[in-house]
């Protein structure tokens, strides 16, 4: 009669697993803010030196805020401050655009995601003993930086054109401060697409449905009270139209009503609802 012998086999998650496998797979919980914040500096160094090594991708950045600037101002702005009068409407034009431009490079956001585990570096990436959130928050924070290039370039070709700044220059900061936070709410929404859709391709087609109506439906660049009622009621609305109407008052000094703090109560709802769905699907995918 033969005795069988089993051996038991080891249990990465006990206490035989090495303390970097165990944080790897507790997750966050057990990483302390100090080293979180030092996860997301050696992310955000990883990030813009593949923007050093390929200049190419800041394209959009540099030549966006350029086109659309001189696109709207010389079409749009002769029909609505009159012929020959298009430098009025910089003034219009520009604190909108500034809204835009962070809803712009959201996008960009989605399609890297996508894109980095089509590669294999987000599974690299979720077999360190890093948190989870750190990887998310480091393409925010490099993206909030090329938003930040894109604006100083949008506004230097608002001074070009006739751009004033009739209040101070602390509330032009806080005007683009505000586009700041309500473009890194907007980044979790595209990184979720990013992690749900299965190809860059779809991200950019998924995000180019939402980003039409809720540019061109709001008072970005034509005031509401040209449009039909209907429309009007989806503008009032549309949180795009809040955050242009508060870049405009902080710029030009007109009455601002509510629109800063719809803004932040916009961005607020996005994030708390948006990023802990991200954190979680981007600990899930396969």
């Amino acid at each position: 009669m033969s005795t069988v012998t089993t051996t038991k086999p080891h249990d990465t998650a006990g206490t035989s697993a090495s303390p970097a496998a165990a944080a790897a797979a507790s997750g966050e919980g057990r990483i302390g803010l100090r080293a979180n914040l030092r996860h997301i500096g050696a992310l955000v160094r990883r990030n813009a030196l593949q923007i050093k090594q390929d200049p190419e991708s800041m394209f959009d950045v540099l030549f966006m805020p350029i086109i659309f600037t001189l696109l709207f101002v010389f079409v749009f702005g002769g029909a609505i401050s009159g012929k020959g009068n298009q430098g009025a409407y910089v003034n219009y034009v520009v604190p909108g655009l500034m809204a835009m431009m962070g809803m712009n490079i959201a996008m960009g956001v989605g399609t890297g995601v996508n894109d980095d585990f089509k590669k294999g570096v987000m599974d690299r990436f979720r077999s360190m003993p890093i948190a989870r959130s750190s990887v998310l928050i480091a393409k925010i924070v490099v993206e909030l930086g090329r938003m930040m290039v894109a604006i100083a370039i949008l506004l230097g070709m608002g001074f070009i054109l006739g751009l004033s700044i009739k209040t101070s220059v602390l509330d032009l900061f806080l005007a683009i401060g505000l586009s700041a936070v309500f473009g890194a709410s907007l980044m979790w929404i595209f990184i979720l697409l990013g992690l749900t859709l299965k190809t860059a391709q779809a991200v950019q087609g998924m995000a180019m449905i939402v980003l039409m109506p809720l540019q061109f439906g709001s008072s970005i660049f034509a005031p509401p009270s040209t449009m039909p009622g209907w429309l009007q009621s989806f503008t009032d609305y549309n949180p795009l139209s809040n955050l242009a109407d508060a870049a405009r008052a902080l710029i030009n000094g007109t009455p601002m009503g509510n629109s800063v703090w719809v803004t932040l109560a916009w961005s607020i709802a996005i994030t708390a609802v948006t990023m802990p769905i991200a954190v979680r699907k981007f600990r899930q995918k396969t």
